[in-house]
């Protein structure tokens, strides 16, 4: 009996220890999933909930209901502008409804700057900021940089021409000069969809200018040819005064004028003495 008692004795305390080994384990276990759960919820970005666009919405159309889905978006990293609610998005009514300016693309934020006003008209008054004019541009292959211009690009216009002498300036000649530096366009021909893909030829370009900028361009164009220029995106410097004539493109420099040679002046009187006729040297009275 007594080994039979020292045995289960022996196989309960092997039991209890195993029992025991599982349960560290277990609690080990579930301690370390804790502790990851802790790092992934630290390392996690917070989140709110915005409206966005279920499909590709072009220039020009209205924004409905059925056009729109609610999507997270990381908090930190939130645009301006966004519609957090319906009611900021259709602030009007249902039936003052916004139109887009810009190209939206699947699941992309609707932002304010990318539609009009609710029942606002999308034109082209919509992409005016305020003090700012519409001023349209003719351009050609040449002029236009090739047809790679697109709404919203930022170009300097340059102005080539003749001029003579207006008050004594010593101006004649063909010469190019910059006369505005980096103007956004706001149109190219008839659209302001920003999203065109690939080069076309334009024949006119609408920019966004001050109305003094408006006066000084329309009497360059009605004066003399407009060239742009196009600026990079990422392009923040500002362009100094440029003007190029003939004679600095090819390194020409102007000669001095030749001094007169000032002459003494001599004053005669003619005399006749008999058949012959001679001059007589006297005094200057001027």
């Amino acid at each position: 009996m007594r080994a039979v008692f020292g045995l289960v004795l022996f196989v309960g305390m092997g039991l209890a220890g195993f029992a025991i080994y599982m349960v560290q384990g277990y609690l080990q276990e579930q301690n370390a999933n804790l502790e990851r759960q802790r790092a992934a919820m630290e390392l996690a970005v917070p989140t709110v909930h915005v409206y966005a666009v279920n499909r590709v919405m072009e220039h020009g159309e209205q924004i409905t209901m059925q056009d729109i889905i609610m999507i997270r978006y990381a908090e930190p990293y939130l645009p301006e502008g966004v519609f957090r609610t319906a009611e900021e998005l259709f602030s009007a009514g249902p039936d003052e409804l916004r139109v887009v300016i810009r190209q939206m693309e699947p699941n992309e934020p609707i932002l304010a700057t990318k539609v009009t006003a609710p029942g606002e008209v999308g034109g082209i008054t919509a992409l005016l900021a305020r003090g700012m004019r519409a001023f349209t541009i003719e351009v050609d292959v040449s002029s236009g940089v090739s047809g790679f211009l697109n709404p919203g690009d930022r170009v300097d216009v340059y102005w080539t021409g003749r001029v003579n002498g207006i008050d004594g300036a010593n101006t004649n000649g063909e010469f190019t000069k910059l006369i505005q530096a980096g103007i956004e366009l706001v149109a190219i021909d008839q659209t302001s969809e920003s999203g065109r893909i690939g080069a076309s030829i334009a024949r006119t370009v609408t920019v966004q200018v001050t109305p003094d900028q408006v006066a000084a361009l329309a009497q360059a164009q009605a004066t003399g040819n407009l060239s742009l220029s196009l600026v990079g995106r990422e392009d923040d410097t500002v362009a100094s005064s440029v003007e190029v004539n003939q004679a600095s493109l090819l390194g020409i420099e102007a000669q001095a004028p030749t001094p007169e040679i000032q002459t003494a002046e001599i004053c005669s009187i003619r005399t006749r003495r008999g058949a012959e006729v001679v001059d007589i040297p006297i005094p200057c009275t001027n």
